[in-house]
């Protein structure tokens, strides 16, 4: 708005100094304080004035202007919980693969499924 710089302030004060005098300066220098600080506060005063008017008034068309209705505006209810995947693994018992009937593993063999195909002998030709 104003923009003084340090060099204008400076000589407004010396000038102000040499017209008024060193005795009705400080005086001035209040007055003119006050004057200010009483022109801040009205001015503070009309903006917030406005604001309340502005808003005042988008108030009064929110409410001349009906919104849809409230079912419309309204988010789906949520997906049905889904349990996660198990990522655990029991590990495998070394009898696991073992069928009824079969002889034991030896204790300290090492052990290997029984194969699903058929065991011929070999034959002697």
């Amino acid at each position: 708005m104003l923009d003084f710089g340090f060099s204008e302030i400076l000589l407004t004060s010396a000038i102000a100094l040499v017209v008024l005098g060193p005795e009705r300066l400080p005086k001035v220098a209040r007055q003119v304080g006050n004057w200010m600080g009483r022109a801040r506060a009205m001015a503070r005063q009309l903006s917030e004035q406005l604001e309340r008017e502005v808003s005042a008034e988008e108030l009064l068309k929110e409410q001349n202007n009906p919104k849809p209705p409230a079912v419309n505006r309204i988010a789906p209810p949520p997906a049905p919980y889904v349990p996660p995947v198990a990522s655990y693994v029991p590990p495998v018992a070394p009898h696991a693969g073992v069928v009824a009937g079969d002889p034991p593993a030896p204790p300290h063999a090492e052990y290997t499924p029984p194969s699903s195909a058929p065991t011929t002998p070999p034959s002697n030709d």
